[in-house]
């Protein structure tokens, strides 16, 4: 016969109204928990900024540490010291975050006091004294 097939008018909108609506809050639900996802991991992964004074023994790692504790300055022993190019600015590196230094440096870095000299802390590179100057945790 000819009578118009009962699915064809359900053809036309393959979505009744409020089921869109669905459809777009679920969208919507998605973006948000993927932002936030990206919030969370940029909150995990806190940055820092160190110097350091790097040399070749612990000996002299630990005087140079004690000459800090008696109270010289520590950019001012890098710049005499360290056999890193840093020491031309006191032994600062800059800002980083967690895994961007060798194991050993960045396991001081991100979860030992701050303001405090640490040390000495041997690398593949030599012995190091560390001075996190600033961390966002």
């Amino acid at each position: 016969s000819n009578s118009p097939n009962p699915g064809q008018h359900r053809h036309r909108t393959p979505y009744p109204s409020s089921q869109l609506t669905m459809q777009f809050s679920k969208a919507i639900l998605l973006a948000l928990v993927a932002l936030l996802a990206l919030v969370g991991l940029s909150e995990a992964a806190p940055r820092a900024s160190a110097s350091h004074i790097l040399v070749k023994s612990e000996n002299e790692a630990n005087e140079i540490k004690a000459r800090v504790e008696a109270g010289e300055d520590f950019a001012e022993l890098a710049r005499q010291h360290s056999t890193c190019p840093s020491s031309r600015k006191g032994g600062a590196l800059g800002e980083f975050g967690p895994g961007q230094m060798v194991k050993e440096f960045n396991d001081v870095v991100f979860s030992d006091e701050v303001g405090v000299v640490h040390g000495p802390v041997k690398t593949q590179f030599g012995y190091h004294l560390i001075l996190i100057t600033s961390r966002d945790d």
